[in-house]
């Protein structure tokens, strides 16, 4: 099944990400890019892992969600904010409107990791629980926006969401030409596309020469498909893998039509590729990942991506991981 492309709002540039660092400088975290020595002797290449696992809740979301909900006008902040998500884009935004104190309503699926509903819950937004797999959470999300006049915070089709997520390529290139490097690969996890989009802009334009990978769970892998196909596909279910950050229908229609420009290239990896790379970030780096963050390292591990003799960048984009999954995962 297949989406065409729509037509779509303006989308952003590189500028919009420097507009972004310079809102988030002193708020978001500037999350280290750590190198490996392990991980270039078991790939071939010289690693670097740009730890959002790190950042503010745990995920990259933070960046977006704070860019997004900071440019709004005072007139418009009343009301408050309303989005949907499984737990990373949810606490970004619930702690981006606790920092400039508006109320958020998060539409979260029943069966999100335990720790990411409680989370959310405890930054101060109202979790509404919905139906993953019978139930529409955009459709719910934009009622309860319409009824209580509140803003909707989308997770990755926004050009503030995107700019936002862009930072992290940001600082992943102005880190690596400190050390006198560029990057040559630069792979990042993918569900609606937003921080791929974001990446691809900061990174491509600063070094574009440099090959933006989507990294994927088997069954969900929707933007290598569409790249293939230069048309957005669909994801056959919505549930059935570890990585429940990563569960998105499809790919977003702008940060598509980014990303079949920029990035072109995807690979997926299996729910046991993920859960070596959980493990070895856990036993080599001292980090702990969630399984929808370890999927671009899980790609590199498995060799998905051909990075011999190249300097290649993985996003561990999350670390907001269920207890007892965790403890499964590593032991």
């Amino acid at each position: 099944m297949t989406a065409p492309i729509e037509s779509s709002p303006t989308l952003p540039t590189a500028a919009d990400v420097e507009a972004a660092a310079r809102r988030l400088r002193g708020v978001a975290l500037r999350t280290p890019l750590l190198a490996s020595p392990v991980l270039d002797a078991r790939t071939g290449g010289r690693m670097f892992l740009k730890a959002e696992t790190l950042q503010r809740t745990g995920s990259f979301k933070f960046r977006g969600a704070y860019n997004k909900i900071s440019s709004l006008p005072a007139e418009s902040r009343a009301g408050g904010v309303v989005a949907y998500s499984s737990g990373n884009h949810a606490q970004g935004v619930a702690a981006a409107a606790k920092l400039l104190d508006m109320p958020a309503v998060i539409v979260m699926p029943s069966d999100a990791p335990r720790p990411k509903r409680e989370r959310t819950a405890e930054l101060g937004a109202e979790v509404v629980l919905y139906d993953r797999e019978h139930e529409d959470r955009e459709a719910i999300a934009r009622e309860i926006a319409a009824r209580r006049h509140a803003t909707l915070v989308p997770p990755y089709d926004d050009p503030l969401i995107i700019a936002g997520q862009g930072t992290a390529g940001r600082e992943i290139v102005e880190d690596l030409a400190a050390m006198g490097l560029e990057p040559d690969v630069v792979a990042v996890t993918a569900s609606g596309g937003g921080l791929t989009a974001g990446v691809a802009l900061a990174v491509k334009a600063k070094c574009p020469r440099a090959r933006i990978y989507t990294a994927e769970p088997q069954g969900f892998d929707d933007h290598a498909r569409s790249f293939k196909s230069g048309r957005r596909e669909t994801n056959p279910s919505v549930t059935g893998s570890i990585c429940d950050a990563l569960l998105a229908r499809m790919p977003g229609e702008m940060t598509f039509a980014i990303n079949r420009t920029l990035v072109g290239e995807g690979v997926s990896v299996s729910d046991a590729e993920v859960a070596a790379a959980v493990a070895f970030a856990f036993r080599e780096l001292k980090l702990v990942v969630e399984p929808g963050g370890a999927v671009a390292l899980a790609a590199l591990l498995a060799g998905k991506i051909d990075v011999r003799g190249k300097i290649a960048v993985a996003v561990l984009s999350g670390g907001n991981v269920d207890p007892e999954l965790f403890h499964r995962l590593v032991a």
